[in-house]
């Protein structure tokens, strides 16, 4: 009991983190609206009856999933030249603006075109969002919380989710956008309120407003957060006294250690099918032969994730990243063998009777997926780099990330014309085998890492 307190999101010294974190994630709460919106929508603008006055194709459907890849790429790139020279805090200001016109495009949409752009931007939003994001709460975290704080940012994208999948599939098309343009209002109000972190205005040499920040996130103005104020500190000049960053920090055996751990992870994230799952689970239950309403499913699907992600919430500061990163690929990998298997033998033999056990399947895959390989994502690519190169390594791993959305979103699709349902989840199994494999063997428990020291 003594142990939950001590995790506790709800002691008095880090109510103000929780509440950051909160406030933040208004805008992730925003991208998954912005990405469930798409799934109920296909199947309506793919009839005669579109809302829009035109029928969407299935080449056009795969670029339209794709774009979010091609979007988060330059949301990476812009966020990352930004976010040592601007701050976090501005960067976390500049997500407002793409946020609120891709609901403007597709409340405006007369061709396919502005579809293309509204997907960009949800991209651009999330891809800049997953860099200054886990960044930002890392930063301001308490180390027995910080896993909790960061795998929120997982959490409120699936709440979004969830609500893009229900209002897509319940209300009119040119109705949810004005839902959807209220989100990015709200949060640019509310984060206003926050200060800069106290690591970055050391950085930058303002230490009267890095004391002031480390003294409102900590909610203490005693000794005891003075002397811990003077360690983050001395930490802190002790990095930038020992020499300006150059290729060569990249090249040192913890730095090496980081990339491959964190390459291994978005490549498995994103092969083994789990966001081409979210983004196209009304088009996958279609295809799997089941005769409940696939848009019902989808919604259950979401109530799924959100679960999921709650529960590492709840396990991640009290049995390490590690293990949950084990059960979840390899969860997710039997499950996919499971899903495959299913639609196989639904080809050749009645299974009228067992025809609710595609949603179980995937409702199995998406829960252990939200457990560890989506819900901790970003908290192991933060922590698994040392702290020299951690903004810098970040990036490069959410922008290999964004390239590999692009390019599975882009086949997924195609994959599921052209081989069949049962080939492609397979294939995912494939991935999601080989990264529990290196985890295995290779993946270092980060729990407690300093955000500060190596």
């Amino acid at each position: 009991m003594a142990k939950f307190f001590k995790n506790s999101l709800l002691q008095p010294h880090t109510r103000y983190q929780l509440l950051a974190t909160v406030i933040v994630n208004i805008i992730t709460f925003g991208h998954g609206f912005g990405v469930g919106w798409l799934s109920p929508t296909l199947t309506k603008i793919q009839t005669p009856e579109s809302p829009l006055g035109f029928e969407v194709n299935i080449d056009e459907i795969s670029w339209m999933g794709s774009m979010l890849g091609l979007g988060s790429v330059c949301g990476n790139l812009v966020v990352a030249s930004l976010l040592e020279r601007a701050g976090r805090k501005f960067c976390i200001y500049l997500l407002a603006v793409p946020y609120a016109c891709l609901w403007i495009f597709i409340y405006c949409a007369s061709n396919i075109y502005f579809l293309y752009a509204s997907r960009f931007l949800c991209g651009f939003t999330g891809g800049a969002a997953y860099v200054v994001l886990p960044i930002f709460i890392c930063e301001v975290a308490d180390s027995s919380i910080r896993g909790a704080l960061s795998s929120m940012v997982m959490l409120s994208v699936d709440f979004g989710v969830l609500s893009g999948f229900i209002l897509s599939t319940y209300l009119p098309y040119h109705v949810v956008p004005f839902l959807g343009f209220i989100v990015p209002v709200a949060y640019f109000i509310a984060s206003l309120m926050l200060p800069e972190t106290a690591p970055y205005l050391l950085k930058r040499s303002q230490l009267g407003a890095a004391e002031k920040s480390f003294r409102y996130y900590k909610n203490e103005n005693g000794e005891s957060s003075k002397v811990a104020f003077d360690e983050l500190r001395t930490s802190i000049l002790s990095q930038q006294l020992g020499s300006d960053f150059s290729y060569r920090d990249l090249l040192t055996k913890p730095a090496l250690k980081g990339f491959a751990a964190a390459t291994v992870l978005c490549t498995g994230f994103q092969f083994s099918g789990i966001f081409c799952f979210i983004n196209y689970t009304s088009d996958i239950f279609a295809k799997s032969g089941s005769v409940l309403d696939p848009n019902t499913c989808t919604i259950i699907i979401g109530l799924v994730q959100i679960i999921g992600v709650y529960t590492s919430t709840i396990f991640v500061d009290i049995v390490g990243r590690r293990l949950l990163m084990l059960i979840s690929s390899l969860g997710v990998g039997v499950g996919c063998i499971a899903f495959g298997c299913f639609t196989y033998f639904a080809q050749f033999y009645d299974l009228e009777k067992f025809n609710w056990l595609s949603l179980v399947i995937m409702m199995f895959i998406l829960y252990l997926a939200n457990v560890g390989l989506v819900g901790l994502f970003f908290l192991v690519i933060v922590e698994v780099y040392p702290a020299k190169i951690r903004s810098f390594g970040t990036s490069v791993s959410i922008i290999w990330m964004s390239i590999l959305v692009f390019c599975t979103l882009k086949i997924f699709p195609l994959m599921l014309h052209f081989w069949g349902i049962s080939l492609t989840m397979w294939f995912s199994a494939t991935s999601s085998l080989l990264t529990f494999i290196y985890f295995l063997f290779f993946l270092p428990e980060t729990k407690g890492k300093s955000m500060v020291e190596d």
